[in-house]
């Protein structure tokens, strides 16, 4: 074999192995995701997910729709009471429903395909390679929902057979680094 064949089949080589990798980016960052929530590695989990980007997707399916025809406010001269009354009320927000989803626990429970505080306990773990293996053949596993170059959407099913799919969306910030910026969640789980 001469020189040139050589080059030219580690160049070929080279590529696939490229191609390969960068195909292959955005599920290893969801299994970084997964694992870094089940052993609460909080910087990873920092490092993986653009909270921002996740917090106004995951408040805009949380936000109970608003009602078509809104109270009118009280005036004070049909009503003084009830103005009264308005005006001493507490004015504490409503607590947010997204925190809960942005927690360890709730981010674990997300990437094992279930609502925050729904979640079976996480088994043990066995640290041998055949408990590995087992526990890797045993799934569920996560499925591409659509792949982009730029946009990545990995679909987890609910593992009690209920049909309800949860949609990550991993975004490319460099050329092999992705991160979380959308979660999409099952329809009966939003608005609220």
């Amino acid at each position: 074999m001469t020189l040139q064949k050589r080059i030219w089949d580690l160049i070929v080589l080279a590529i696939f192995v490229f191609a390969a990798a960068f195909a292959t980016a955005p599920w290893f960052a969801f299994r970084a995701l997964k694992a870094a929530a089940q052993y609460e590695d909080v910087q990873a989990i920092g490092e993986l997910v653009d909270f921002p980007a996740v917090r106004r997707s995951l408040t805009g399916q949380l936000i109970a729709d608003a009602p078509a025809a809104r109270p009118e406010s009280p005036s004070i001269w049909r009503d003084p009471l009830s103005v009264f009354k308005k005006a001493i009320e507490p004015i504490a927000p409503p607590e947010p429903k997204v925190d809960r989803y942005l927690t360890v626990a709730g981010v674990s429970a997300l990437t094992r395909g279930y609502a925050p505080g729904k979640a079976p306990p996480a088994m043990t773990r066995d640290g041998s390679l055949t408990g590995q293996v087992r526990d890797t053949i045993k799934g569920p596993y996560p499925g591409i929902a659509y792949w982009d170059p730029n946009r990545v959407r990995i679909s987890v099913k609910r593992p009690d057979g209920s049909g309800k799919v949860t949609i990550f969306t991993f975004e490319r910030k460099a050329l092999f680094t992705w991160k979380l910026v959308h979660i999409r969640l099952p329809g009966d789980e939003r608005q609220g």
